[in-house]
């Protein structure tokens, strides 16, 4: 109405909210928009030999699938049964409008209560046992041709593995107990700021189990868990760091014939890490000589922006 007393299109068009697109593609097919925009259903589809096939008896064929070993499939493996065994040219849009005429669709799943998601923000680390970083990697056994698990974590500021589990499994609870030793080790608790834990969304940090140790290990300053984006694994940079030197220094190294050896290496080349590594960033230090000289006063505090 507006339109056709000669005000601005544009100007119309963006107080409406109605993109340009969908006015104009309207008056090049004004008998589609009078219409409502959706197509008449052809109430049948095309056999592999040319002929077509009424929807009535898509829907018989439907009823006699359900009727045998495809009792238990939903609406996109009957509509692979469909192109199997009857020969249909059909998708699996029309399968589930024909499953709903004839009511046969299940009811949807609940969704299930999920563990708050608390995304990682940029923040700035200005000392240590603020922000600690957790990862899974795995590692191979020849001799056994099966693979362990090594989860650690990893001090943003100094760099010091704090804490590692080395299994054949990896589940919640070994996670949650590695970084009890770990906070206990450090005495996290005696520190005036919050402890940050950063992980990725592997299932053993999404689980009710990793979120309860969080929010009840200390109840006057419980410990915050963020977990990375999606696809983002540069926001987990410093452990992810860590499991490449791993990878180059250690695994790549040794060819492993049992479990145990593989543990008594990996345990040993942490130690070296922690304890003797020379590391760039920490002007050459080992973290655990970092540590000691930055609680002394002898190294500068400095401000880390992830």
């Amino acid at each position: 109405m507006w339109i056709a007393r000669r005000y601005p299109v544009r100007t119309v068009l963006r107080i409406c909210g109605v993109p340009r697109s969908t006015y104009y593609y309207s008056l090049s097919h004004p008998k589609k928009s009078r219409s409502g925009g959706s197509r008449p259903i052809p109430g049948f589809s095309m056999h592999r030999d040319g002929h077509k096939v009424s929807d009535g008896k898509i829907k018989g064929y439907i009823r006699r699938l359900l009727q045998g070993e495809a009792s238990a499939y939903g609406y996109r493996k009957l509509t692979t049964c469909l192109r199997r065994t009857y020969g249909l040219i059909i998708n699996k849009k029309k399968v589930y409008r024909l499953c709903k005429e004839l009511n046969l669709l299940r009811p949807q799943r609940d969704v299930r209560n999920r563990v708050p998601r608390i995304l990682a923000n940029n923040r700035e680390v200005t000392g240590p046992n603020q922000l600690w970083q957790v990862d899974i990697k795995y590692g191979y056994i020849a001799g056994t041709r099966r693979h362990f698990f090594l989860a650690s974590a990893i001090d943003v500021y100094d760099r010091a593995i704090v804490g590692h589990y080395i299994g054949k499994v990896c589940k919640t609870e070994n996670i949650t107990q590695m970084l009890n030793q770990a906070m206990l080790k450090r005495e996290v608790f005696a520190e005036q700021h919050q402890l940050v834990i950063r992980t990725d969304n592997g299932p053993q940090f999404c689980s009710k189990a990793f979120h309860t140790f969080c929010t009840t290990l200390n109840e006057t300053k419980p410990i915050q868990h963020e977990r990375i984006p999606v696809c983002a694994p540069n926001k987990n940079a410093y452990i992810e760091s860590f499991h490449s030197v791993l990878e180059r220094e250690c695994y790549q190294r040794h060819v492993f014939e049992t479990f145990e050896q593989a543990a008594l290496t990996v345990n040993r080349y942490i130690s070296f890490y922690n304890e003797r590594r020379y590391h760039g960033s920490l002007q050459d230090f080992s973290p655990s000589e970092y540590l000691k000289k930055y609680r002394n006063g002898e190294i500068e505090a400095r401000k880390i922006a992830l």
